[in-house]
């Protein structure tokens, strides 16, 4: 059975679980002698040049795995000695040069970078300034241009070379999607873990007799644990010492009834949900700050509700997105979320603490309404908003402009900034699909959206106002 799209999820995976292997059994300060023998055993390297570098780029995943970080405050860093692979070159000309008399390459570059050799083009690239005027002057297309993958799939533009061509993130540009850290072939670019303080939040509850662990579960778990039913990854959260499980979704619920009012009253808005897509707006769009809407995130309404209800309770939100990490530990929202795993980070404890969920009887949820639960995806929100507009009698429609990736996002901002969009709402949305296609999903995949959808019509309240209830938040 395959868990990941790729074996360097698989080997983050293997790096977390034994990771909680050793915190349960109170062995961390074995830890990093242990884990990178344990996951590199020799004699033979298997993904690098020699297996003393591999055990030391294990190393340096298992610190960022604790939740440490030397340079700076990021969730989302760079693994020096791991970004070596990649060309560094960003022009380079391939063998499908003729050697033409042309010579349209060396005739428009600016710098004289271009030169001869057995008839065939070469860059100098200490002259090269990556214009790429060469490339489109080649009438064979012979140059071709080496975009490094966490370049291309960091839509922010927060990633650049540095002096060594090693990645490097622009912290003031970073919305901490977690884009790079999935694109990266190579595993060089990882999110910080709080997974250990999951587990010490856990243990110290002592079964819930000091205090009571909720598990705050985004509603696109229904598509990525496919071995099991939902109902026996909640059975494996209470197994693991989790008191009570609740659905993300009536955050949701509750923000959907929040934002479509205030949608009605102020004429246009955009969303707030994704904290990413916020972060891009702050950074980027300063002038359209004005119209984020004021509302709280899902995971942020729903954590605010639970500790109405208990007090000392602890929430820990489980989900797809690397930027709820960040989201968690803003100063605004200190002490409403406890702390923040993925989907991946829980799959490592669920095996790290010996938990077979697939033999586990169910426990069902009823929290939340369809509308909430289709919040994972794309549209779901703006689907949401004008549920909620229709069932609090507002005469009002949310015209939506739903942007399904952060160009979208982009392109939609560019046109509002300057009063030429037509509509009155942006539902914006970092990942592509929304948050089925999150960083730190299992898998990634069009199947994703179809599971979303059939789980929201298995929500038992199908109105927005019937799972608005406190009495249906806590299920013992």
């Amino acid at each position: 059975m395959r868990l990941f799209d790729t074996e360097v999820q698989e080997l983050k995976y293997k790096v977390i679980n034994e990771l909680v292997h050793h915190a349960v059994q109170d062995r961390i300060d074995k830890a990093y002698y242990e884990i990178p023998r344990k996951i590199v055993p020799g004699p033979k390297a298997t993904m690098r040049c020699c297996i003393y570098k591999e055990r030391a780029i294990v190393q340096e995943r298992l610190k960022y795995a604790m939740g440490e970080s030397e340079t700076d405050d990021n969730i989302v860093q760079v693994i020096d000695i791991a970004c070596d692979e990649c060309p560094v070159e960003h022009y380079t000309v391939t063998e499908t040069c003729r050697g033409c008399i042309a010579h349209r390459c060396f005739s428009v570059c600016p710098r004289g970078a271009i030169s001869f050799e057995n008839k065939k083009a070469k860059i100098d690239q200490e002259k090269c300034i990556e214009c790429g005027r060469c490339m489109n002057a080649c009438p064979y297309k012979a140059i071709s241009e080496n975009i490094r993958p966490c370049i291309r799939g960091c839509k922010a533009k927060a990633i650049t070379m540095d002096e060594n061509k090693k990645a490097k993130i622009a912290s003031n540009k970073c919305i901490d999607c977690g884009a790079c850290v999935y694109n990266c072939p190579f595993g060089a670019i990882v999110d910080r873990s709080f997974v250990l303080d999951a587990i010490k939040l856990l243990k110290e509850s002592d079964h819930g007799q000091n205090y009571k662990v909720y598990a705050a579960i985004a509603p696109a778990i229904v598509s990525q644990f496919t071995y099991a039913k939902i109902e026996q990854v909640v059975a494996g959260l209470k197994e693991i010492g989790f008191h009570t499980v609740v659905e993300v979704a009536l955050g949701a619920d509750i923000v959907a009834d929040k934002e479509a009012k205030e949608l009605a009253e102020k004429g246009f808005l955009t969303s707030s949900c994704c904290p990413s897509f916020v972060k891009y707006i702050e950074i980027n769009f300063p002038d359209m700050v004005q119209h984020i809407s004021h509302n709280a995130s899902p995971m942020i309404e729903l954590a605010r509700l639970i500790k109405l209800t208990d007090p000392t309770a602890k929430v820990i939100f489980i989900g797809p997105c690397i930027s709820k990490k960040a989201e968690y530990r803003k100063k605004e929202y200190e002490g409403i979320v406890d702390c923040v795993i993925t989907f991946e980070e829980l799959q490592a404890m669920f095996d790290g603490m010996d938990t077979d969920i697939e033999k586990l009887s169910g426990h069902s949820l009823d929290n939340a309404s369809y509308f909430g639960r289709i919040f994972a995806r794309s549209g779901g929100l703006t689907e949401a908003v004008n549920q909620a507009l229709k069932e609090e009698n507002i005469s009002f429609v949310a015209n939506a402009e739903v942007c399904d990736g952060l160009e979208q996002c982009k392109a939609a901002l560019l046109k509002a900034s300057k009063g030429k969009l037509d509509k009155n709402f942006i539902e914006g949305m970092a990942c592509e699909g929304g948050c089925i296609n999150g960083a730190a999903c299992l898998h990634h995949g069009p199947k994703n959206k179809m599971e979303v959808d059939k789980y929201g019509m298995q929500a038992v309240e199908r109105k927005i106002k019937d799972s608005l209830v406190l009495k249906s938040l806590i299920s013992e």
